[in-house]
């Protein structure tokens, strides 16, 4: 185990130092990435400060900085606007009657009159219906206009058909009425494309049928070419006749699958040689700036501009940085490469370690991008600044590459597992070397408290265990050698910082005073084990979901960008989420006909949570919901209409119709009730209650998608350590826990299940699949086809539709798993004296220690399982061995008849759910756009999203967690706030 106990004493060290590189706020080209040349002398006069370092001559191949591309953003959804008030469903008396023949395609039905609301000059509203393409209905311009269709009688309707001209409704309601004053919600739209538009499935028998416009796309009023009604028939309305099998689930675990055999990693991260060579070995990607760069200036008090406050010293966000971010086709094949270290400091006889370094580019670079320790000495060094460059084995390699179209860094295959690429350890001229901390000025505290150099100064020194560097490389080709791989994108790139300490390896960073000096984050703090994301200097929360590994193999960071791809990719045009990303060829047509989202970034907002729902007649398809029957047995099966779940929206239609197949759920209204604390504080708790476009399920559950950070630790938890954690009878609070079992579909075997809101998913790769087919209808080869949704029965595995590709599939799975989890935030930062600190860093240690304590009395930790270690046998060398905290059980706990949902899966009966995991939860709000002016999205807890924040969250709990939930209820308002700061620093 590392002591961090003596890291940190080493960082203590590092304090009084200070620095070199590029200053201010990385405005200028002079950095890491900057090409330095290698220092002429290590070791400074020990009586005066050492110089300022130089910026670098410009090269004359790249006149301009690093890649920086705009950061991508994820915009908020478009929600309804209409009063909210409840929504009536339409009764059975204005649905189609059982038996009516469907085995011919509708034929139009014409309505007897039409009227509106407003009608301007001659465009009335008997244009609309008369079939001519010409001519129109023009309301006036306001948005509460209306056209009405009488068909004289009740009439059975299954289709309409909507011709807008550009002036069309932003925002309307489909209603149907049989006395022309009372109305029922057929359909309701947001964010309408206009152009023209169909409503399928319409399941209407009445005599009135109106569309009342909302809110309006332009200046003007709705203009109307023509409406189109059909009578229900089988081109235009869906039966509901399939015959479902039930889901299969084990009994119990009798037959579960033996564990893995032990087995070689994909990647070796770290490992020794005979004479004690410690090799150190990770992969990274291209960043578009450096590490402590936010969006705006910041310097300390009397020493330069600081964007962070106004006038008055109150904060001020300009952010984001751009750190965080991924440059653009960052999943090219040279976007993302090795880093080695080889550490002699362990071996017997060193008096003096050295560091050797060599990357593994896959296109010729310049040399000299390195850089070493945190420039920390001077007060102009901010965003970034580095004391070395590092010595290069060849010092002339970086003059010749400042000639126009060198690269003298050749191309070096990875190397093999455990074993040197070179027996030196240097692989060529580009290699570079550090054996000294190297030489800094003195510190002192100036009158405001800002520690800056006393005219003194410290000489370098031999490296020794234990001294924290920071180390950042650079992506520095040309146009000429990018061209040879057919990459014609940009050729510099900034990359990530890192803390290595001498003797131990990679760990985790937070920033210390002065300025950020990067220091080890302690033990208790990594959530994810090493591979937990560093604290976030750049201002860039909505991206701390989307991180590897901090520790993330070479050739595993090429397989993380490239499952990244996909998780971003649009699954019918294979486009990418993020602007000026290539298209995706591979994927261009697997979207099936109806999905609910065409990309996972649709429900997974920045990896993380859902929108929730909060408003009535909010669409729910960035959600999920579960839909099933009960057949003649009693027995839970797909529904016959929907199968497993839902899938609401529809692809258009050959002609470019905006097709809508009436799959659809919605919020109708939101059920509440008043939570009140012993304090007297009050909070109203909201559960949303769904209606549905169609007919309603008998059996449903609304699914919130849940943050996919740690997917890969969690897998990688024993089985038998899971099941070792149930009991066999309740304790004292009445908590028990149970697991449940599934079966893996890719070997049929009995599997402990562990993901999902029911812990119906045994694997990641079975979610991943499994999301897959049921949130974008997309076949693969665990399910080949669409009639899997309907269960085994129907999932006949001989009918294979085209679908995504087995390689996909690993590469998505490999992505998730390897995502990193964030250090939980309990630490004090080391802002410079003046600068506003970041809100998700600025944090109370003691309040959230409280909180802890108040955490276990209560008794959260019943079910919230603080402590985990991972076993030895994942595939993937960064989830094995972790020491990790994801504060679940994962087992299925009875929640109570408040959170019920009434839907079973395998051991999970209706009031069932899985101990959801608490680690980053306090990023939630801030991954979702958090007081980002314009794009904040309301995401919510718990299953179906109804707690807007982990009060409300807590106040729904019962079942076997009622006595925590009322132990929480009684808690002083000092004790709940302390509770909620430490569960806002997981």
């Amino acid at each position: 185990m590392i002591n961090y106990r003596n890291l940190l004493t080493g960082v203590v060290v590092a304090t009084v130092l200070v620095a070199c590189g590029g200053g201010g706020n990385g405005g200028g080209s002079g950095s890491a990435g900057s090409n330095a040349p290698p220092p002429v002398s290590t070791t400074p006069p020990t009586t005066t400060p050492p110089p300022t370092a130089q910026e670098p001559p410009a090269l004359n191949d790249d006149p301009n900085p690093p890649a920086t591309e705009t950061p991508p953003v994820v915009t908020a959804p478009t929600l309804p606007t209409a009063p909210q008030t409840p929504v009536s469903s339409v009764p059975p008396a204005l649905q189609l009657p059982s038996g009516v023949d469907m085995s011919n395609p509708g034929v139009v039905v014409k309505p007897a009159a039409v009227i509106a609301s407003t009608a301007l000059g001659a465009n009335t509203a008997a244009m609309a219906v008369d079939g001519d393409t010409t001519t129109r209905w023009e309301s006036a311009h306001t948005d509460n206009e209306w056209i009405q269709f009488d068909f004289g009688a009740k009439t059975q309707i299954g289709s309409m058909k909507l011709v807008w001209e550009n002036a069309h409704a932003q925002e309307y309601v489909i209603q149907v009425s049989d006395d022309g004053q009372t109305w029922y919600q057929l359909r309701y739209v947001v964010g309408s494309p206009g152009a023209t538009e169909q409503f399928m499935n319409l399941d209407s028998n009445a005599r009135y049928m109106r569309m009342l416009g909302i809110k309006r796309a332009t200046q003007y009023g709705y203009s109307l070419f023509e409406v189109q009604f059909e009578s229900p028939g089988s081109d235009n309305t869906l039966g509901s006749g399939v015959t479902a099998s039930a889901i299969p689930f084990p009994a119990n675990g009798a037959q579960l699958a033996p564990p893995p055999p032990a087995a070689p990693p994909l990647e070796g991260l770290q490992f020794s040689l005979p004479d004690g060579t410690l090799v150190t070995r990770w992969g990274t990607v291209g960043r578009g700036r450096h590490g402590r760069e936010r969006g705006e200036d910041w310097n300390e008090i009397g020493y330069g501009p600081n964007d962070t406050v106004d006038a008055a010293g109150n904060p001020v966000d300009k952010g984001p940085g751009n750190y965080l971010t991924f440059v653009k086709n960052y999943f090219k094949d040279a976007r993302t490469w090795g880093i080695e270290i080889i550490d002699n400091s362990h071996v017997a006889g060193v008096t003096k370690p050295t560091l050797r370094m060599n990357q593994y580019f896959k296109v010729q670079q310049k040399g000299g991008g390195e850089s070493f320790f945190r420039g920390f000495d001077r007060p102009g060094v901010t965003g970034y600044g580095w004391m070395t460059a590092g010595t290069l084995v060849n010092p002339q390699v970086y003059t010749n590459d400042l000639v126009a179209g060198s690269a003298s860094c050749p191309v070096v295959p990875y190397p093999p597992e455990g074993q040197l690429a070179s027996a030196s350890g240097l692989n060529n001229g580009c290699s570079v070397t550090v054996d000294n901390y190297p030489g800094h000025a003195d510190l002192s505290p100036d009158a405001n408290g800002v520690l800056v150099p006393n005219g003194k100064s410290i000489a370098s020194r031999p490296l020794q265990v234990g001294d924290v560097v920071e180390v950042s490389t650079s992506f520095f080709s040309t146009p000429a050698f990018m061209a040879v791989l057919n990459d014609d994108g940009a050729f510099r790139y900034y990359t990530n910082e890192w803390t290595y300490v001498v003797g131990t390896g990679l760990v985790p960073q937070m920033g210390v005073q002065p300025r950020l000096m990067n220091a080890p984050l302690p033990a208790d703090t990594l959530q994810g084990g090493l591979g937990s994301v560093s604290y976030d200097y750049a201002d860039n929360p909505e991206f701390m979901f989307q991180q590897p590994d901090n520790n993330i193999g070479m050739q595993d960071m090429n397989l993380f960008v490239k499952g990244r791809r996909w998780f971003h990719t649009y699954m019918d045009t294979g486009e990418h989420t993020e602007e000026g990303n290539d298209v995706n060829a591979d994927a261009v047509g697997l979207l099936g006909p109806h999905f609910n989202q065409k990309t996972c970034f649709g429900c997974h907002i920045n990896n993380g949570r859902s929108v929730a729902p909060s408003v009535i007649n909010q669409r729910l398809d960035t959600m999920a919901v579960f839909t099933a029957a009960l057949d003649g047995n009693g027995h839970q099966v797909p529904h016959p209409m929907y199968g497993v779940a839902l899938q609401m929206n529809s692809q258009q239609s050959t002609a470019g119709v905006t097709t809508d197949w009436g799959l659809g759920a919605y919020v109708s209204d939101f059920q509440t009730m008043t939570a009140t604390f012993a304090d007297g504080t009050t909070v109203q708790l909201r559960k949303p209650k769904v209606a549905f476009d169609g007919p309603t399920p008998s059996i449903y559950s609304l699914r919130s998608a849940p943050p996919v950070v740690g997917m890969g630790m969690l897998a990688a938890i024993p089985d038998a350590d899971i099941i070792a954690h149930a009991r066999t009878a309740p304790d004292a609070d009445g908590v028990k826990g149970i697991v449940n079992y599934g079966y893996d579909p890719a070997t049929g075997a009995t599997c402990v299940g562990r993901f999902g809101w029911k812990a119906a998913k045994c694997t990641v790769q079975h979610q991943v699949a499994g999301a897959l087919l049921q949130d974008m209808s997309v076949t693969s080869s665990l399910y080949p086809n669409r009639d899997c949704l309907f269960g085994p029965a129907k999932c006949n595995k001989s009918k294979v539709e085209p679908g995504i590709s087995d390689d996909a599939v690993q590469l998505m799975t490999r992505y998730v798993s390897l995502l990193g989890v964030p250090a939980q935030r309990s630490q004090v930062s080391g802002f410079p004296k003046g600068v506003a600190p970041l809100p998700y860093l600025d944090v109370n240690p003691t309040q959230i220690a409280a909180g802890a304590k108040v955490f276990d009395t209560i008794g959260c930790a019943s079910c919230h399982t603080k402590q985990w270690k991972t076993g030895a046998s994942s595939e993937l060398a960064e989830t094995r061995n972790q020491v990790i905290t994801p504060y679940t059980d994962l087992l299925l706990h009875d929640m109570g008849p408040d959170l019920a949902d009434g839907f079973t899966e395998g051991q999970a009966t209706g009031n069932m759910f899985r101990t959801s995991p608490l680690w980053g939860v306090g990023y939630t709000q801030w991954v979702a756009g958090k007081e980002r002016a314009g794009n904040a999205i309301q995401v919510g807890f718990l299953h179906d999203g109804r707690a807007a924040n982990l009060t409300e969250a807590i106040a729904w709990h019962g079942g076997e967690s009622n006595t925590s939930k009322q132990r929480f209820m009684q808690l002083s308002t000092q004790d709940r706030a302390a509770l909620l700061a430490f569960l806002g620093s997981l």
